[in-house]
């Protein structure tokens, strides 16, 4: 019987090739959109699950308020994984990780810069699971000037990642051996490195020097909640004599959710967004759902052709459980032919797919056997769910009145019909509405103002210590040529969301406050203020011809001056530390800038303190801003300059606009994803319009040519088949407009600065899905139209 059901079946699919075509190349695209963004999805929640442990190791990290400021840490400072494993019986294991642990690696002739390098302890092969090829993950690290190698940096190093072990090489001036080497970090982990470094002989630092990452392996997963509520006697036993009271909390990260759940200051690596993840997902299950309705659209609205055929197999026996089984095999066989095709389609786009998302997807990423197993199941799922309605319609017909061609009243129907026309039109309405503001905001962010001119300014870092203590003699050299404007130096890279902060104790009455306040705090030279384009907005820039200003002086930003009510900064003294003697440091205000943003415009400006560089360590990032006409000169005689200083280690240069665009990295493959999903659910939308005015001009096929004998234009025709379905378009417009409004006001709150979201993008969302469906209903409304009668009629 079942074996009859798909010949039966498959007769019809040959019968009407193309409504056939049209439910199988929708489908198809919607199980392809479907398979991409499922693949897209299990990549992001697979972060960090591979670890045997995952469920039971958690990330420590601080978030603090006080009156007039907030800290929300991805990091800690050293004594905590050592305190918290010793005051919390909870605590199995803790460990601590470095970012700062690269530098330049010499073996032999040998010599390479390698920045993926961390310090931890040897308890990180105790909580994580990285796989040792060669040594003893038990001591790898348990001595100083030990290291660990990942077998892509032993192979280059080597090119045998065997003999690797028990080497000597240079870290810099240091001397290190090589205990272990381990398989390459798995890409969907929230950190990846190139080796591992073990911290110095009795490593140690102050309380309030926030500067590494901390992760503790439970006892049980539960028991982050008993560390989390000690919270308060935690800060007051280590924390509150080094930092000052305030509101503390410290929170247990699940390792599992730092990928996506995570957007802290410091974090240790590019994170994710769930939100994406559920929109993304919420896209997938809608994009399929358009192409669901299209097939139960286009059978429904075929119901009449059926009818008769019916009446015939009830006649001779057949009961609605085995026509409903019938109809479960045609939409199951159509499934089934949309999903080999969509593999086919995966297959081809998945290489662009993977360039537009930065991710390595393949279709078999789940196995041969999953992969077959998941689109058999989905097949049948997705057949079923297609089939359902049409199947319950059309088995559902009395037996006489199928026979005599009459299925009695639609109205039901086809406001069923009607209603799938506009939920799939309010879905891609919301899916177009959305992509455009993406891009408002994109565009707004890439090009707002700064609060200085990131345009033509050539930034990078200097590496070698030697170079650092000759940047009067670069900086003179490099001024010898004309096309370079001016030359800064800072303490970090801004641009990169890792600008470094400070306690300092300043009062709103300009005397010292007992009270710390941790502001943003950058080292600069006298030169970084106009080589930035950056205005003041009281008092003076840093001066060379003023020697107390490399010692007593600073600058702070109009945010920080605000915060603290004054209305004049300049001349008031601020305590910003203590020497190693005991005494108390206090310096002068000497200037305050214009505000201006150092990370992406996801985070408001925040309060800062400029100062003068201490030693010739902290004038190690280089800020040149060149001019405009031979761009490509310039870079290789800056490259030229710089290696007579450094002759060992290549320069590296990075653009300070693309510094910036590239915080926006991840919205802007988001952004691009959904635009080509949005092209996908138009397409699918589209398919089904083409087939219902199909099926609509073959039925009034006669009506049409009645019409035109008696005088009736194309316009006419075109405006008689296709005013119900623009109608349909039209309600969907305002039914989407609000609703994209409020998903679109969510997304942007993630924004510190943000567009407003204007009434014209839903008016243009609308038009253009409007004139999308009429362009498609046109087509092929005006081919109907142009026929001629006499083929029509010619039978009556």
């Amino acid at each position: 019987m079942l074996k009859n059901y798909f010949k039966i079946a498959w007769r019809n699919l040959i019968k009407h090739k193309v409504f056939s075509l049209l439910n199988i190349c929708g489908l198809a695209i919607g199980v392809a959109t479907f398979w991409l963004i499922a693949l897209y999805v299990a990549d992001e929640w697979s972060y960090d699950r591979y670890n045997d442990k995952a469920d039971r190791i958690f990330r420590v990290v601080q978030h603090g308020s006080w009156n007039g400021g907030k800290f929300n840490l991805a990091v800690t400072s050293a004594p905590f994984a050592p305190a918290l494993k010793n005051d919390y019986p909870e605590v199995e294991d803790a460990v601590r990780i470095n970012a700062e642990g690269g530098g330049k690696i010499t073996y032999g002739d040998k010599q390479m810069n390698e920045g993926g390098m961390l310090f931890t302890d040897n308890a990180i092969f105790n909580v994580f699971s990285y796989h040792f090829l060669y040594g003893d993950p038990h001591i790898a690290l348990s001595k100083p000037q030990s290291i660990v190698l990942t077998k892509t940096l032993a192979e280059k190093l080597f090119g045998d990642a065997a003999s690797a072990l028990d080497k000597t090489i240079l870290i810099e001036t240091n001397p290190t051996t090589i205990t272990g080497v381990i398989d390459d970090v798995p890409v969907n982990s929230h950190f990846t490195f190139a080796a591992l470094r073990s911290f110095p002989a009795n490593y140690t630092d102050k309380w309030g020097n926030s500067n590494l990452h901390t992760y503790l392996l439970l006892k049980d997963h539960d028991d982050f909640r008993k560390i989390e509520a000690a919270s308060e006697v935690f800060f007051n036993k280590y924390l509150k004599g080094a930092v000052g009271p305030m509101h503390y909390q410290i929170e247990l990260q699940p390792l599992t959710s730092i990928h996506l759940k995570s957007n802290l200051d410091y974090e240790l690596g590019s994170n994710g967004n769930i939100t994406y993840v559920y929109v993304f997902s919420a896209v997938a299950l809608l994009i399929l759902a358009i192409a669901v309705i299209n097939y139960v659209n286009l059978t429904t609205a075929r119901s009449s052709v059926r009818v008769k055929e019916i009446g015939v197999r009830k006649v001779i026996g057949s009961s609605q459980k085995q026509l409903m089984l019938m109809f479960f095999a045609e939409s199951i066989m159509l499934t089934m032919i949309a999903t080999l095709l969509a593999g086919v389609l995966i297959q081809f786009v998945l290489p662009y797919f993977n360039q537009l998302s930065g991710k390595t997807l393949v279709l078999l990423q789940f196995g041969l056997a999953k992969t077959v197993f998941a689109f058999i199941t989905f097949s049948l799922v997705t057949g079923i769910l297609s089939g359902l309605y049409p199947a319950l319609l059309l088995s559902g017909f009395r037996t006489i009145s199928a026979m005599k061609g009459q299925i009695g009243s639609q109205a039901s129907t086809v406001l069923f019909r009607k209603s799938l026309v506009v939920f799939q039109f309010i879905i891609t309405i919301v899916m177009i509405a959305g992509s455009c503001i993406i891009y408002q905001q994109l565009h707004y962010v890439m090009n707002k103002d700064l609060g200085f001119n990131k345009a033509q300014v050539l930034t990078f870092h200097i590496s070698d210590k030697s170079a650092r203590s000759k940047i009067a003699a670069i900086k003179s050299q490099l001024m010898q040529n004309p096309e370079v404007e001016s030359v800064g130096i800072a303490g970090n890279p801004i641009g990169n969301n890792n600008i470094g902060s400070g306690n300092f104790n300043i009062g709103a009455d300009g005397k010292t406050n007992p009270e710390s306040k941790i502001v943003e705090n950058l080292v600069i030279d006298e030169d970084f203020i106009p080589t930035m384009q950056i205005r003041m907005a009281q008092g003076r820039n840093f001066s060379p011809a003023m020697p107390t200003d490399k010692k007593e002086s600073i600058i702070v930003n109009e945010t920080l001056v605000n915060e603290l009510g004054w209305k004049d900064a300049v001349g008031k003294s601020v305590r910003t530390g203590v020497d190693e003697q005991g005494n108390v440091i206090t310096q002068k205000i000497i200037g305050v800038v214009k505000d201006f943003n150092t990370y992406s415009l996801q985070h408001k400006v925040a309060p800062m303190v400029l100062e003068m560089p201490a030693t010739a360590n902290d004038e190690d990032n280089l800020y040149v801003r060149v001019g405009k006409n031979n761009i490509a000169a310039t870079l290789n005689y800056i490259g030229k300059i710089y290696s007579r200083f450094d002759i060992e280690n290549k320069v590296e240069f990075h653009f300070l606009d693309q510094n910036f665009a590239n915080q926006y990295q991840s919205e802007q493959k988001q952004g691009k994803i959904l635009f080509v999903f949005t092209l996908m659910a138009i397409c699918i939308a589209c398919l089904g319009l083409f087939g219902l005015v199909t099926f609509t001009a073959e039925q009034r096929v006669k009506e049409i040519g009645i019409r035109k004998v008696l005088g009736a234009s194309v316009t006419n025709i075109v405006t008689l088949l296709s005013k119900d379905l623009m109608k349909l378009v039209l309600v969907a417009t305002v039914i989407a407009s609000p609703l994209a409004w409020y998903g679109m006001s969510k997304w942007l709150q993630s924004f510190a600065y943000r567009v407003d979201i204007q009434w014209w993008v839903f008016a243009i969302a609308g038009i253009a899905a409007i004139l999308i469906a009429f362009i498609t209903v046109g087509t092929q409304s005006v081919k109907a139209a142009t026929a001629n009668p006499a083929k029509s009629l010619k039978s009556e």
